[in-house]
């Protein structure tokens, strides 16, 4: 393992992930040192890039989640400094981190992705819930984890969960809600892992249901049959494609009552913790939490 030189894996950061991806981060440092890697752990702040210099490191695994790590910034930094980095690239890490970009692109490519409204302080929101119906879902468009997000099942709480959103300082949006099952489909590379089924007894897939509970069920095989899960893989990885996405990365989607699939989200820095899905699917094809850190290590560019 000494090709990778001394790698840092970048965790922590400033935004509303930061317990997370410390988490995560910790995961990732323990399996590349299980593999022999030379990897060290660095809680980034905003002097992450002198620090990178300084201590010589010559490669990077990115495990920041949201702002800061998934959004391009860092990405771009990297590509200045000449230092690989494992994930996406500074475009498609900023779409990615864009709800609302990655849906208009998606929706431009005639991929099928719910219905949304932008949603600000002078919109009528009975027309939002004349026009997309109940339930919506109200997310605000540049954070992950599901943090800020609400399901909305009546007109008066429909501007309670904007405010909620609004808190995150982006671009806030109610998506129309999807009836049926939620998917997560793992790439690696050119490899498509897997397809997971999550369910959970909560109102949706939210932080708690993430990262708290123990209720929360991942059932892979994922019950669809080998055709059906074929072509959601064949979709995800469409979908991954379009966005210019490389490295590795999750593709979160529903499939409604109908059967018709719909697509989500793309994470770009998805979570590694002992509840994260990416470590799941790679383990049903029989890759070890060591060997999966290392084939992503394996990605940066």
């Amino acid at each position: 393992m000494t090709d990778f030189g001394k790698v840092a894996v970048v965790m922590g950061g400033w935004g509303a992930e930061r317990e997370v991806s410390l988490n995560s981060g910790a995961a990732v440092l323990a399996g590349l040192l299980s593999q022999g890697v030379d990897a060290h752990g660095i809680d980034a702040d905003r002097n992450i890039l002198t620090t990178l210099q300084d201590q010589k490191f010559d490669r990077v695994f990115n495990i920041l989640h949201g702002r800061g790590g998934e959004d391009g910034v860092l990405q771009g930094a990297l590509d200045l400094l000449q230092i690989p980095c494992t994930g996406c690239g500074v475009m498609a890490s900023a779409i990615s981190m864009d709800k609302l970009m990655t849906k208009r692109i998606w929706t431009g490519s005639g991929l099928k992705t719910p219905a949304f409204a932008v949603l600000n302080e002078d919109t009528d929101f009975a027309a939002v819930v004349a026009e997309y119906g109940l339930p919506l879902m109200v997310k605000p468009a540049d954070e992950g984890s599901s943090v800020g997000m609400t399901k909305v099942t009546s007109l008066e709480q429909l501007k309670p969960a904007y405010e909620i959103a609004s808190q995150y300082h982006c671009e806030v949006f109610a998506e129309q809600w999807v009836t049926g099952t939620e998917y997560t489909i793992s790439i690696v590379g050119e490899q498509v892992l897997p397809i997971i089924r999550v369910e959970t007894d909560s109102a949706f897939y939210d932080y708690e249901a993430k990262y708290q509970s123990e209720e929360t069920r991942y059932l892979c095989p994922c019950g669809l049959a080998p055709e059906k899960e074929a072509e959601m893989q064949k979709l995800a990885k469409l979908a991954f494609d379009t966005l210019g996405a490389k490295g590795w990365g999750r593709i979160d989607l529903m499939q409604d009552e109908q059967g018709q699939a719909w697509l989500i989200e793309l994470n770009t820095v998805p979570g590694m913790t002992s509840h994260s899905l990416v470590p799941k699917a790679a383990a049903a094809v029989g890759l070890s939490f060591g060997e999966l850190v290392v084939k992503i290590l394996e990605t940066a560019e």
